[in-house]
């Protein structure tokens, strides 16, 4: 279906991520997840292709598209059939680079994002912590300046990219005295002293991205890898998020297609008493109303894309965007290996890994608490 937000431009750029997808990516799923960890030749690759820069300008090594060749990649780049490596391209792409464009100085473009847009350095983001997640005002990494540089002290955790970045993206208190106030950002280069990789994580889902728990203990940081103002962090992270959010909106409702698409294909080729599972009532119905819910959550996601790509600032729909597609992605995913039935539990059915995959789109980002959290203070309750 063809939508109005997409030119043909983006049509020529989806069906070149599509062949991208289609013949280098998906061949290799089955490997990555089983090792946990997809192949470094990824982000080069994409680099090389332009595809990690699509919406960032010309200057910088970008494409100088719009926000919408962002969604085309998230649309396409959910067809490999594994939800890691989606993910962790997002994190390169909309949640660890945009605060160095927008915030950062044209020094620390050129070192951090302008490689990072070629694929030459892989950047994550360290927000989460052990003791808090959701409450970033109530992280405890420290950032205390002395002189010339930043010592680091702290932990972070559930870093995607974390084992194999190159740089990260840090959050961190810079006077705990101010609370909201009193946070900014670095950029830590991987192999800085006191910057550790302490362990790679194992997860329900998500298995071919790499997810690590970083140390910092008494890491110097160089005075200009402060990024953008200190303590102005908690709003630049919260600016941050608002693009996270709406691109994992995005991804989620990709991820539901896909696996609606595989369950659809599947019910019309399973014989059970005579006939196609697709001519049974209770299927069809099951899935017309997958496919009802997928045309929902796809249209807030571009309705909601368009203010964003206008400069609008419309938290209350980037918020009902997480909410309502993380939970239908989910269910999506949970009726589909309903309709699989026994084959949908074993490990040769994709289904089996979007169900685990899709799960985390109601945590990651912003819980569903969080979002109506969020879209509760926006009533003004």
């Amino acid at each position: 279906m063809r939508y109005s937000v997409f030119t043909e431009e983006h049509e020529a750029v989806r069906r070149a991520i599509r062949r991208f997808v289609d013949r280098e990516i998906t061949p290799h799923v089955e490997e990555w997840e089983r090792e946990e960890y997809f192949a470094d030749w990824v982000f080069p690759r994409m680099g090389e292709l332009g595809f990690l820069g699509l919406r960032y300008p010309e200057k910088y090594g970008g494409a100088g598209g719009d926000y919408f060749m962002a969604i085309v990649l998230a649309e396409e780049i959910a067809r490999c059939g594994a939800g890691g490596l989606p993910m962790a391209v997002a994190v390169q792409t909309d949640m660890a680079t945009p605060p160095i464009m927008q915030f950062g100085t044209e020094e620390q473009i050129k070192k951090y994002l302008i490689p990072a847009l070629r694929g030459e350095k892989v950047a994550c983001l360290g927000i989460t912590e052990p003791n808090a997640g959701s409450d970033v005002a109530s992280i405890q990494t420290r950032a205390v300046r002395e002189a010339d540089h930043w010592v680091i002290n702290g932990r972070k955790t559930f870093i995607t990219n974390g084992v194999r970045a190159d740089f990260i993206t840090l959050v961190a208190k810079t006077n705990p005295d101010l609370g909201y106030n009193g946070v900014s950002l670095f950029l830590v280069d991987r192999g800085t002293p006191g910057f550790t990789v302490t362990r790679k994580l194992k997860k329900l889902g998500m298995r071919c991205s790499d997810t690590a728990e970083l140390l910092f203990e008494d890491c110097r940081v160089p005075a200009e890898n402060l990024l953008g103002v200190e303590n102005r962090g908690f709003q630049q992270i919260m600016w941050e998020l608002q693009g996270e959010r709406l691109m994992g909106a995005a991804g989620a409702v990709a991820g539901a297609q896909v696996v609606f698409e595989e369950a659809l294909a599947y019910a019309r080729k399973r014989i059970q008493f005579g006939k196609p599972l697709v001519k049974f009532q209770a299927v069809a119905h099951k899935l017309a109303e997958m496919t009802t819910e997928i045309e929902a959550g796809r249209q807030l996601v571009y309705s909601t894309a368009r203010k964003f790509a206008a400069g609008e600032y419309p938290v209350r729909e980037i918020s009902m965007c997480k909410l309502v597609t993380a939970q239908m992605s989910h269910r999506v995913a949970d009726v589909a290996l309903q309709i699989h039935g026994g084959y949908g539990c074993m490990s040769e059915y994709r289904v089996q890994r979007a169900w685990r995959d899709l799960r985390l789109n109601r945590i990651g980002g912003g819980t569903d608490e969080i979002m109506k959290e969020v879209i509760a203070k926006t009533l003004g309750l």
